[in-house]
């Protein structure tokens, strides 16, 4: 959603049939506070704004009329519970159940810090449980030819190197693209060096240790690259010499996999799973591994034993003579 004022103004007039005045007035005042004070995106805006416009509808037809702050006030469990269940007969899945309900509950607490309402009711209610999906790793073959920088799909040598070396931390090291892009010169992996201080999530603290091909990846890289990297700026630039974005490893892994003729979930962040997939598969234990991807709960790493399994159970079911 645009952020400037007439565009929100639109949006606006696009909610006066099913608010009243006092209530399209706090939202013009809520989504002026996401787009200039938080800095929210504007595709998070235009979400933020659809689901709210979503529950004033069906507030109108609940209620009776168009809802005002003192409806919203008076709201109770129930309420929110028969928006969430009128959605469902919809055909709304649990993913965007649960999306709805965290705009409509960021406008309340908004006006619950102006000291409006109280927004008990809707935090009283809890979104519906989504399907846990598994992760999906890319197999050991296919990380390796994925990082191996020798399908030439970049016109730029150094390019290519640049993409190899990248895409090596993130399996070699069970790095976030984030944690890979955030390196400078001075704290590159070198020929020799056995491990490498990351700064995570939350400003969480972790080793991991450095596998050889990973300086000789990056080393490759900086012997091609036509800038000049400096100690206190960032290790990988793009074309034009400035920091990498990291939509450009997200566009190359798309050439990647197109050439290898792999899955769209072969994403960048794949080879992370793989890394603590394959660590696992070869007889790591799951609080080292726990450590070396920086989650701070264990339950995050535990899914990667359920993938473990259910590769197992379909290899038996592949192998098993009474298939």
């Amino acid at each position: 959603m645009p952020s400037s004022a007439t565009s929100k103004s639109s949006d606006l007039d696009a909610l006066l049939v099913i608010a009243r005045p006092d209530l399209n007035d706090r939202l013009g005042r809520w989504l002026d506070n996401l787009s200039d004070e938080r800095r929210l995106s504007d595709k998070t805006l235009v979400a933020y704004e659809r689901d709210v416009r979503q529950f004033l509808r069906f507030l109108t037809d609940h209620l009776g009329g168009a809802p005002g702050l003192k409806d919203i006030r008076d709201l109770r469990p129930a309420d929110f519970r028969a928006f969430m269940a009128r959605r469902r007969r919809g055909g709304a899945q649990s993913r965007s159940l649960a999306r709805g309900m965290a705009g409509i509950r960021s406008f309340l607490k908004f006006l619950e810090r102006r000291g409006e309402i109280n927004a008990a009711a809707s935090d009283a209610v809890r979104p519906p449980r989504q399907a846990r999906t598994l992760p999906k790793p890319v197999s050991a073959k296919d990380a390796i030819d994925l990082t191996s920088g020798d399908l030439a799909m970049e016109s730029e040598p150094w390019i290519e190197a640049r993409n190899a070396a990248v895409l090596t931390l993130l399996y070699g090291c069970g790095l976030r693209i984030s944690e890979a892009l955030s390196l400078t010169g001075r704290t590159a992996p070198k020929t020799g060096t056995k491990s490498l201080r990351i700064v995570g999530k939350g400003g969480k603290e972790r080793i991991v240790p450095i596998l050889p091909a990973v300086p000789e990846a990056i080393e490759a890289y900086l012997k091609l690259c036509p800038y000049v990297v400096k100690a206190d700026g960032p290790l990988f630039l793009g074309a034009r010499g400035g920091a990498l974005n990291p939509r450009m490893i997200q566009l190359a892994m798309e050439k990647l996999r197109g050439a290898l003729g792999l899955p769209d979930s072969a994403t960048p962040h794949a080879l992370r799973h793989s890394f603590a997939t394959h660590l696992l598969a070869g007889g790591g234990d799951l609080r080292t591994i726990q450590e070396l991807l920086g989650h701070a709960s264990l339950s995050s790493t535990q899914i990667y034993t359920e993938i473990d399994a259910a590769r197992l159970l379909e290899a038996y079911d592949q192998a098993h003579p009474r298939r």
